[in-house]
């Protein structure tokens, strides 16, 4: 489920912002999808082709996630999910601008 009523939750912090992503490993190929509702909240959807074992997805998501933003890959860590589906991704920098850069990205989708 996704569409244009979804609307994604930014958690600004102090150093920037926190970001719920449902994560699908072992895909064809890399790409941020757009948005979904799971368990209530509304998620940003992402595919990565690395398996998910040794922290390879996380790895692949966190330049994944990076590179769709325009933001050096040090800029972005998973946070809390490292074993589920469900992750917590900081990127680093102005929330404010984050926040603007992130929901523009997504209605490039």
């Amino acid at each position: 489920m996704d569409g244009p009523l979804l609307k994604l939750n930014l958690r600004q912090t102090p150093t920037g912002l926190i970001v719920a992503v449902r994560l699908t490993p072992k895909s064809a190929r890399d790409a941020i999808e757009g948005l979904e509702a799971f368990d209530g909240d509304t998620v940003l959807k992402a595919r990565v082709r690395a398996l998910p074992e040794a922290g390879r997805a996380n790895a692949a998501l966190e330049k994944l996630i990076a590179k769709w933003l325009g933001l050096p890959q040090s800029a972005v860590r998973v946070v809390q999910g490292g074993k589920s589906r469900i992750k917590q991704v900081a990127i680093e920098g102005n929330g404010v601008a984050l926040s603007a850069l992130v929901c523009t990205r997504l209605a490039e989708l």
